[in-house]
């Protein structure tokens, strides 16, 4: 091996393969460094500059060796592991892959060779625009660049969640010394969003949609029809406990208790809600409990042998075993998704848009169970907690439905005017001689 000294000594050059590295010994540390250089002089003047600066910092007590900055992809593997075991229990499973999928498919790629310090505020408006701009159509595997899929930028609410996420990296960058403040994830430029009403079902329309679903269910073929009955008790289900969709989802039989209201003395439904928000008890409207007790009856028809076996008999059309299961304790109410039935029920009823031209979908029906009992009178602190949300967000998402709550006789109170003074009179006395 090549090896040359310069400075006296104290700094030892040495080549390895092509390049000439410099090591030297300060403070009785010995550190190296490649001059990046396979010319002999001009790795003397990369090395001497190096050890001089090494001096230097040797005498401001500043460290010696380069620390390499954390970056973004440190510091979002490190996110992972502490987010999933801080949050077991509290979160679901579902909840947290969703912050790896954001991680894995879109910030890594932007942010990830970055330092955690040099990730500006412009830098977010970048990534902003970036996804924004991702749009148009998306080549064949084959290369032959045939029609696949369309691309369309990212709706407000799937950037929120993805700006949320990177909010959460650099929040555990700070906790650990990495970043000394989060920078400013607000988009620029934009004004106070007005109050936009969630898109629900007024009495009519509900009214109209569970018919629909029911008459959807009657004229169902009856390989089919187990799925349109399931839909429909789940309307109705939906409409009558203000759950999330996501909520209803996870339900297990065992999770639902027939009882009767000490108050009104009919039949109701006690429920065990595990969602988002963690624990939470529901009691729901008298009108959810037929529909429980249909779901409580109601076999599922399960095909036997392996799909392949069973696609064959199909296309012979031969008969394919089927068994029918009655639901267990548990078991969930709703083990299957029915979007696109309850979509296409929607669109045949002119009903997926309301006046507002916003989308109505499965979770309208909370927004319809929470309206119509604010319609109804119902008190706005018991309606938030059976809901397991805030007096806040009724009030900001639901305000247009409380004029019923608003006291007129207290607003229109007038503040009672003074009576005006009686106009005084000067009156004259008669004189002496009796004139006045």
């Amino acid at each position: 091996m090549q090896t040359h000294t310069i400075l006296g000594g104290k700094v030892q050059l040495f080549k390895r393969g092509q390049v000439w590295f410099a090591r030297a010994s300060v403070n009785k540390q010995q550190i190296k460094k490649s001059t990046g250089s396979d010319s002999l002089s001009l790795a003397q003047q990369v090395a001497e500059d190096w050890y001089l600066g090494l001096r230097g910092k040797s005498r401001a007590g500043l460290p010696l060796k380069e620390v390499r900055e954390a970056t973004f992809n440190d510091m979002a593997d490190l996110f992972e592991v502490e987010y999933e075991i801080i949050t077991e229990g509290e979160r679901s499973p579902k909840w947290v892959a969703g912050h790896k999928a954001r991680l894995r498919l879109h910030l890594r790629p932007f942010f990830g060779k970055m330092g955690i310090s040099q990730i500006t505020s412009g830098d977010i408006q970048n990534y902003r625009l970036h996804r924004a701009q991702q749009h148009g159509r998306v080549p064949a595997k084959d290369g032959e660049g045939a029609y696949v899929k369309p691309l369309k930028p990212p709706s407000r609410s799937t950037l929120h969640d993805e700006i949320g996420t990177l909010s959460l990296v650099l929040q555990t960058a700070v906790r650990h010394g990495k970043l000394g403040a989060i920078p400013m994830l607000s988009p620029p430029y934009k004004k106070q969003r007005k109050v936009i009403h969630r898109p629900w079902f007024t009495g009519e329309e509900y009214k109209q949609l569970y018919k629909a679903t029911a008459a959807a269910a009657k004229a169902a073929p009856e390989a089919y029809r187990w799925n349109y009955e399931q839909l429909h008790d789940q309307v109705l289900f939906l409409g009558n406990t203000g759950l999330r969709p996501d909520e209803a989802s996870r339900l297990q039989h065992r999770d639902v208790t027939i009882a009767v209201d000490p108050d009104t003395g009919e039949e109701i439904l006690e429920i065990e809600v595990r969602g988002k928000t963690g624990y939470g008890p529901c009691k729901s409207m008298p009108g959810a409990v037929e529909p429980y007790r249909r779901l409580l009856a109601r076999a599922k028809p399960i095909k036997l042998g392996r799909k392949v076996e069973r696609e064959r008999l199909e296309r012979r059309g031969q008969a394919v075993s089927i068994i029918h299961e009655y639901p267990k304790r548990t078991d969930l109410l709703f083990p299957s998704n029915h979007t696109d039935l309850f979509n296409d029920i929607l669109k045949a009823h002119d009903l997926k848009e309301d006046r507002e031209g916003q989308p109505r979908v499965l979770y309208s029906l909370r927004h319809t169970y929470i309206c119509l009992r604010l319609l109804d009178g119902a008190d706005i602190y018991n309606l938030a907690k059976n809901c397991r949300t805030s007096v806040e967000m009724i009030e900001k998402n639901y305000a247009i439905h409380l004029k019923h709550m608003i006291d007129a006789s207290a607003i229109n109170r007038r503040k009672s005017k003074p009576k005006p003074k009686a106009r005084r009179q000067r009156v004259k006395t008669p004189d002496a001689d009796g004139d006045e």
